[in-house]
């Protein structure tokens, strides 16, 4: 991918997800290292609130829409949640709100696991909220790779 072609093979995102997977690695060894020192119900919250504000209203929506059309805002809500910028910023917040702790590694965690273990990265608008193949990018895959659809 560059950025005159905004698409990856089935290998590069294959070794994007590898890159998530060894930085959930590491969070995942300082979560357990610091486990004594971990609060569980900050880190259950702090792992929780991106799928609880992001990921179930949309998931809902979806599941409720009889097209499978649902409402930018849910995707607009979705990738806000699973942006290392939002999660940023609530690291930031709660560090100098609440106190820096252990328990915010669950925000990394989590957002590298959904990257690295099950491969969901931003939603674009044209595609499906709930994964589904987009034909146009069938089409696109085959012609990449010389095979024909």
């Amino acid at each position: 991918m560059d950025p005159r072609n905004l698409f990856e093979t089935r290998t590069t995102y294959r070794l994007l997800r590898l890159e998530y997977l060894a930085a959930l690695g590491l969070c995942t060894t300082l979560f357990i290292t610091h486990w004594q020192e971990v609060r569980l119900i900050p880190a259950l919250i702090l792992f929780a609130y991106i799928d609880v504000i992001g990921y179930l209203p949309g998931l809902i929506a979806f599941h409720r829409s009889r097209s499978g059309k649902i409402h930018r805002g849910f995707y607009v809500a979705y990738n806000l949640a699973h942006s290392f910028v939002t999660a940023g910023l609530v690291a930031f917040l709660w560090a100098w709100l609440v106190r820096p702790e252990w328990a915010l590694l669950a925000i990394p965690i989590h957002l590298c696991g959904d990257r690295g273990l099950l491969g969901n990265f931003l939603k674009p608008f044209a595609v499906s909220f709930e994964p589904s193949p987009h034909p146009a990018y069938i089409r696109l895959a085959a012609a990449v790779s010389g095979r024909t659809t």
